[in-house]
């Protein structure tokens, strides 16, 4: 399993700490997904972070063989290089990486041989799989990954259209052991109001376990200042978030 090695700001942003203070999604590693295209990008959305009271952030470039053939080579580089930038420009907050692969059949493969992969925290994975449909081995590859030590976190679950009408689906997934990752921009309709509903619904039931920006630009952090005074924003700090644990 590999866990990118971590760095501290030894300095801290003065501005008072938001509820969460550690983001386990984004894409903020420039050039490699859909996310950031260049590291000025990247510096000027590290310090939207900062403004937003952040003390670390942890990205997560997408792994997808068709589109995005991200290796762990690729994302030390690209995290160094960012690292360096923030020093550079000295914008003081942590960086880490790890990953948000999506669930194909090369991940699967991957899975089965047994290959280290990308985790951030107490061996976190997280993982993605298509809006439309959920995979035909999905529970086969999650226990997997459990009996291989690691812990699988669906990313935005709200967001799977599979799931808007199958809450028994959501409660198995949970009951599995899968830990469940909101996006906190859904708590807008960002996505639409099913996504928001199944997000919101999910808040009700104390079945969040982490909640992330999936920041991949500018229009991410401006809904990340729109959604403070959310009525379930509030709620979900009544929850217990892995968030501020890593």
């Amino acid at each position: 399993m590999l866990n990118l090695w971590k760095h501290k700001s030894t300095i801290r942003s003065k501005k008072s700490e938001p509820f969460i203070h550690t983001d386990i999604h984004s894409h903020l590693l420039p050039a490699i997904d859909d996310g950031s295209k260049t590291y000025e990008e990247s510096i000027e959305l590290l310090k939207e972070f900062v403004a937003l009271g952040y003390q670390k952030v942890i990205t997560t470039p997408h792994i997808m063989s068709d589109f995005y053939r991200n290796t762990p080579e690729i994302i030390h580089s690209k995290l160094r290089r960012l690292r360096s930038k923030a020093k550079e420009h000295q914008v003081n907050i942590e960086i880490d990486a790890a990953a948000e692969y999506y669930m194909d059949d090369w991940f699967i493969h991957q899975v089965n041989r047994k290959v280290p992969l990308l985790t951030f925290g107490e061996q976190y994975l997280l993982f993605e799989t298509s809006f439309m449909n959920k995979p035909n081995q999905f529970f086969d590859v999650l226990f997997k990954l459990q009996t291989q030590g690691y812990k699988p976190v669906m990313a935005h679950p709200e967001r799977y259209t599979y799931l808007h009408n199958d809450f028994d689906l959501v409660k198995r997934i949970h009951k599995q052991g899968i830990l469940l990752q909101i996006n906190l921009n859904s708590l807008e309709g960002y996505y639409g109001k099913p996504a928001q509903k199944l997000a919101e619904k999910l808040i009700d039931n104390k079945m969040v376990n982490l909640a992330g920006s999936d920041c991949h630009g500018k229009r991410h952090i401006e809904s990340l200042r729109r959604i403070q005074k959310k009525k379930y924003y509030q709620k979900l700090q009544h929850l217990t978030l892995i968030n501020n644990q890593l």
